[in-house]
């Protein structure tokens, strides 16, 4: 199995994500084509003290320019065509690689996914699907961010794409949760109202409205909302993550007793620390393309790169597009809420 890695996105640089690419290597059955200028790959590839068995198991393609983070997504995959994230994508089209991966400019890994690959057929809208920890175990929330303004009929093609992916997490009948201000069906604006019927009515295990208090107890597998309030949700749960570290440390430096109380308790404080670290899921995949590709975060470390690389190989193992095509394909009448 052969995943393009743009190695050249990302806020930390070529090494953090070419370390991620061999630490996938090193435990997985894959191939690594790392995208970017060929001569930093090498000199980066060169300083590793990674075995030769490992090393040959990652290619270069050249690609001569970036998408730097700043820059406008759509502008910029139009000028740059040669640039490591349209690369990737166009050897994901061309067969070349089963997946691409990216860390860079997240609204332009987003455009070249679709331009290049184009949608699975009865997908309205691409979106981003993400897994949270819960007291209980992952929940998938989706879309995270690709629309933010969304009709009815794609937050329910949401739910049937995010339950699709909760496949990845052995989930038994995912329970799909719409989140609202409410749990009465009634509950929630115009938008909300409509895409409760239709999800109401698919053979989605719907189990109603659910508020953002429950989206962490894990007693829904996945959530639906539409990218402006999932990416709310996503940084402020990334957010309260790092202050809840932040504010335990403070707390443990104020006195001895609690010192030594960190340190016999060090093994669950670690725990927790994973528990609650984006890294251990790796990325977000774009569902809803013909083709496989994940959408790291800008400061994305080497474990999360490992992790978003299997990821990856694990949904083509699991024919993922299949699985949402054939769901899809089922529906329900969406009547005017597709209009």
């Amino acid at each position: 199995m052969q995943i393009a890695l743009d190695a050249m996105g990302g806020d930390l640089g070529p090494q953090e994500l070419i370390s991620g690419a061999l630490l996938a290597v090193e435990r997985h059955d894959l191939r690594i084509t790392l995208v970017g200028n060929e001569q930093v790959v090498q000199d980066h590839l060169q300083s590793t003290s990674a075995s030769k068995t490992l090393l040959d198991r990652m290619d270069i393609v050249h690609a001569p320019t970036v998408v730097e983070m700043d820059e406008n997504p759509v502008d910029a995959i139009r000028r740059k065509k040669d640039s490591s994230i349209m690369v990737a994508f166009d050897l994901v089209k061309s067969g070349q690689a089963t997946a691409a991966v990216s860390a860079g400019n997240s609204g332009a890994t987003l455009a070249a996914g679709v331009r290049k690959l184009g949608r699975l057929k009865n997908v309205a809208r691409p979106g981003l699907a993400s897994a949270f920890p819960t007291l209980k175990g992952p929940v998938v929330i989706m879309d995270i961010g690709a629309n933010v303004e969304c009709r009815p009929v794609h937050l329910y093609q949401f739910g049937v794409m995010a339950t699709a992916f909760s496949n990845l997490y052995n989930v038994d009948k995912p329970r799909v949760g719409l989140l609202t201000i409410g749990e009465e069906s009634g509950k929630g604006n115009a938008l909300i109202k409509e895409a409760y019927n239709l999800l109401d009515r698919s053979s989605l295990n719907f189990i109603g409205n659910v508020e953002g208090r429950d989206v962490f107890q894990g007693d829904v597998d996945v959530v639906v909302c539409d990218g402006f309030v999932g990416n709310i949700v996503l940084k402020i749960s990334e957010g309260l993550a790092e202050a809840t570290m932040k504010m335990l440390r403070e707390e443990i430096l104020k006195s001895t007793l609690a010192k030594v109380g960190y340190f016999l308790a060090r093994p669950a404080f670690n725990k927790f620390k994973r528990r609650v670290d984006y890294a251990e899921y790796g990325g977000a995949p774009l569902l809803g393309i013909k083709g496989i590709g994940i959408v790291c975060h800008g400061k994305s470390s080497a474990l999360a790169i490992k992790n978003a690389i299997i990821g990856a190989a694990e949904m083509d193992r699991l024919k993922l597009n299949d699985l949402i095509a054939g769901d899809l394909a089922k529906g329900v009448d969406t009547g005017t809420a597709g209009i």
